[in-house]
C-alpha cells in the first residue's frame, strides 16, 4: 500500500510538473510576438545607435566600403560632453529642454486632473461634449496646430491685439521670434540685471554662466510651452477619466457621511487613489517632454535658433542639418546620452513621486 501511495504522490507531482512546463511554454509562444516587435524597433536600434556612437561614421559614407568609419571609443562623447565645438550647444540644448520640461509637465498634469475632475460631476451637462472638445487638440496633426499658433502669435495675430484691447499701451511682439528669457525680463522689472549682479555672470554650470540659467525659457519657447500643454491636456485628462470610473462611489458616499467637504475629498481620497495614474501621466509627459521636436521644428527660424534648440532637435541638427558636413557619429551619441537622461529622469520622478508604492 505504500508503495503505491508513493507511486501516485509521484505520478501526481510529475503530472504537476509538465502542466507547468506546458503553461509557461504556452506563455512564452503568446510572448513571443511582442518580444520579436520590442526587439526589432526598440532593443535593436538602440544597440546599433551605441555601437555607431563609438565610430567617426558621417552617415553618407557606405556601409559596404571598409574605410567607411572606424573605432574612436568614447571621442564622440568627449566632444559631446567635455570639450569641442559643440559643447556649448549640447548645454545650451539641455538647459532649453529643462526649462520645457519643468513648465509643461506639472502644468499638464494639474489642468489635465482639474478638468478631468469636473468633467466626471454628475452635475455637468453635456459632459461628452467637453469631453470631445478637451480632447479635440489631442487628435489634431500637431503640424496644423503650429501653423495656427504661428497665426495667433503672429505681430498682428489675436493674441496681441487682445492684450492690446486690455493695455492700450502695450507695444505687440513677435512671440515666436522674440529670445528673451521670462525670467530675465522679470528680473529686470526688479532691477536685477547681469551688470548690477555679476557673481552670476561669473559662475559657470555646465559651461554656462548662472546668469544664463537663470534666464528662464525664452518668449518663443515659452509659446512653443503653451501649445505643447494645450494639445496634451486632452490626452492626460482621458487617462484620468478612466481612472476617476474605476472609484468607488461608495468611497465618496462615506466621506461625504463623515462630514468632508468637496477639497477634503479631493486632497484626501480622489489625490491619492489616483496616485498610479499620476505616475503614469508624468512619466509619458517626461518622455514627451524630453523627446520635443516636430513643434520646435515647425515654429522656430534663423533667429531663435539658441533660445529653442531642444536635446532631440540637435540630434537631427547633426545628422541632417549640414548636407556637406553631417555628423551620424555626434548624432548617435546625443541620443544615447538624451536616452540616458530620459531614463535617470523617469526613476527620479519614481521615486520622488512614489511609483514602486502606487503599484
Amino acid at each position: 500500500m505504500a508503495q503505491i501511495a508513493s507511486q501516485t504522490v509521484q505520478q501526481a507531482v510529475q503530472t504537476n510538473a509538465n502542466a507547468k512546463r506546458e503553461e509557461a511554454i504556452a506563455g512564452w509562444v503568446f510572448m513571443l510576438p511582442a518580444f520579436l516587435i520590442l526587439l526589432l524597433f526598440m532593443i535593436l536600434p538602440l544597440l546599433v545607435a551605441g555601437y555607431f556612437s563609438l565610430t567617426d561614421w558621417n552617415g553618407r559614407t557606405p556601409l559596404t566600403r571598409p574605410d567607411a568609419y572606424e573605432i574612436v571609443g568614447l571621442r564622440n562623447y568627449e566632444q559631446l560632453l567635455v570639450q569641442g565645438r559643440r559643447v556649448d550647444d549640447f548645454y545650451n540644448a539641455l538647459k532649453n529642454t529643462v526649462y520645457y520640461v519643468i513648465g509643461v509637465v506639472p502644468t499638464q498634469t494639474i489642468i489635465a486632473l482639474v478638468l478631468a475632475v469636473i468633467v466626471n460631476q454628475r452635475w455637468l451637462r453635456f459632459r461628452g461634449v467637453f469631453r470631445t472638445a478637451y480632447y479635440f487638440p489631442s487628435i489634431t496633426s500637431s503640424i496644423v496646430v503650429s501653423m495656427i499658433f504661428l497665426f495667433m502669435f503672429s505681430n498682428t495675430g489675436p493674441v496681441n491685439g487682445f492684450i492690446s484691447s486690455i493695455f492700450p499701451s502695450y507695444q505687440p511682439i513677435t512671440w515666436l521670434s522674440n529670445n528673451d528669457g521670462i525670467l530675465h525680463n522679470l528680473l529686470g522689472l526688479l532691477g536685477i540685471t547681469e551688470s548690477s549682479a555679476p557673481f552670476l555672470s561669473e559662475t559657470e554650470i555646465f559651461r554656462i554662466s548662472l546668469w544664463d540659467w537663470l534666464s528662464g525659457p525664452s518668449v518663443s519657447m515659452f509659446t512653443i510651452m503653451i501649445l505643447a500643454i494645450w494639445t496634451t491636456i486632452g490626452t492626460m485628462m482621458v487617462v484620468y477619466l478612466a481612472a476617476l470610473q474605476n472609484i468607488p462611489s461608495q468611497v465618496y458616499e462615506a466621506a461625504y457621511v463623515d462630514g468632508a467637504n468637496n477639497w477634503q475629498v479631493f486632497r484626501r481620497i480622489t489625490v491619492p487613489l489616483l496616485a498610479p495614474t499620476t505616475f503614469f501621466v508624468i512619466t509619458l509627459g517626461l518622455i514627451g517632454t524630453f523627446q520635443v521636436f516636430d513643434q520646435i521644428y515647425v515654429l522656430r527660424n534663423t533667429t531663435t535658433r539658441e533660445s529653442t534648440m531642444s536635446v532631440a532637435y540637435l540630434v537631427y541638427d547633426f545628422a541632417f542639418g549640414s548636407l556637406n558636413d553631417p555628423r551620424m557619429d555626434r548624432a548617435t551619441a546625443t541620443a544615447i546620452t538624451l536616452f540616458v537622461i530620459i531614463f535617470a529622469a523617469t526613476l527620479l520622478q519614481r521615486r520622488v513621486t512614489g511609483g514602486d508604492k502606487a503599484e
